[in-house]
Formats: C-alpha cells, sequence, structure tokens
C-alpha cells in the first residue's frame, strides 16, 4: 500500500523549511522543500500584511515585484 516507511516519510518533513518573508523576516505561511524552486510566486506574510511576487531557488528568496503603496 504505502511503500514508505515511518521514518522516510519523517524525513522528509524535517527537509521542509519555512519561507521567510523579505520584508519583515519572519515566517510566513508556507514551507517548502530544500529543493523546490519557486518562480513568481505570490507570497503573503501574515505579519506584516504584504504580498510580494517572488521567485526562490537554492534557499535564496528575491523580489521581483514589491506591492503598490
Amino acid at each position: 500500500l504505502h511503500s514508505t516507511s515511518r521514518r522516510q516519510r519523517q524525513m522528509c518533513i524535517r527537509d521542509r523549511i519555512w519561507v521567510l518573508c523579505p520584508v519583515c523576516n519572519n515566517k510566513t505561511r508556507t514551507k517548502i522543500r530544500k529543493d523546490t524552486e519557486l518562480v513568481n510566486f505570490p507570497l503573503f506574510c501574515p505579519k506584516c500584511k504584504k504580498e510580494n511576487l517572488v521567485t526562490i531557488k537554492n534557499g535564496i528568496t528575491t523580489i521581483i515585484k514589491e506591492p503598490d503603496a
């Protein structure tokens, strides 16, 4: 049925990291794996209430477009 063991599932969960807000550096509600690449992703921060268009590659977040004030 499930070919992954409990230990493998726990390792997958541990490999996930929180995406930090590029404005205030707090955790967002988004988690990604270390090998995830996001392009033109709308990242919302619940702390500073801002949404930024970002690209994430190799764990490095780059703001593409900041929201209009």
